[in-house]
């Protein structure tokens, strides 16, 4: 999927239906030019603060299934709205950004918008907010389970010693786990990589 900006009727292609009228009155409220992004490894949404030539910005992947393109958007609202009450003053996942996204996430809670396995692992994370939702592990690995079947494993999934690629042609060995994540190397260059248990490959 290309970069394209929201139209804001076509929100309910990419959250659950329950959600889009109080997604629809946080994007009014702020004024939010919303964007819808190809997949990107190493974020899954972003924000950037209004300019005087520019509204609140917020990108979204687009490849994300409903519940983890609502999350995702919740946990850029929460920056936004931080970024309002206290500008550059607290660290972007301080306190503060816990605070705002806890209480804009409870407000989506309780309303039939989350199966109840996801609702419920947010419930229990809300207790100990990570930095990022794509850092809380439990978290993601539910929220996998309602992914299209992308024909991709997490490297967790894979026994010691499997190849697999993660795409450009660069082929990995998995090596042992060292704490949280698992030591791999390249086959091509016989460097040593960390990496997250659930990080999506493809099995060789």
């Amino acid at each position: 999927m290309s970069k394209q900006q929201a139209p804001l009727e076509y929100l309910s292609k990419f959250i659950p239906a329950a959600a889009v009228p109080r997604v629809l009155e946080y994007l009014h409220q702020y004024k939010v030019h919303l964007t819808i992004t190809r997949e990107r490894k190493s974020v899954l949404g972003d924000y950037r603060h209004a300019t005087t030539q520019k509204n609140h910005r917020i990108s979204v992947n687009g490849n994300l299934n409903k519940y983890a393109f609502l999350i995702t958007l919740i946990h850029e609202l929460a920056h936004l709205v931080t970024f309002i009450q206290f500008g550059h003053r607290v660290s972007p996942h301080g306190r503060e950004w816990k605070n705002c996204y806890a209480l804009l996430l409870s407000d989506f809670m309780g309303k039939e918008i989350f199966p109840p396995v996801v609702e419920q692992t947010l419930k229990q994370s809300m207790h100990d907010l990570p930095a990022s939702s794509c850092a809380d592990e439990g978290l993601m690995r539910v929220l996998k389970t309602f992914d299209r079947d992308n024909g991709l494993v997490m490297v967790e999934q894979l026994p010691e010693g499997q190849l697999f690629d993660i795409g450009e042609g660069r082929i990995f060995k998995k090596g042992k786990k060292l704490r949280k994540r698992f030591q791999c190397i390249e086959v091509d260059t016989g460097k040593l990589y960390l990496f997250s248990p659930i990080y999506e490959v493809k099995a060789c």
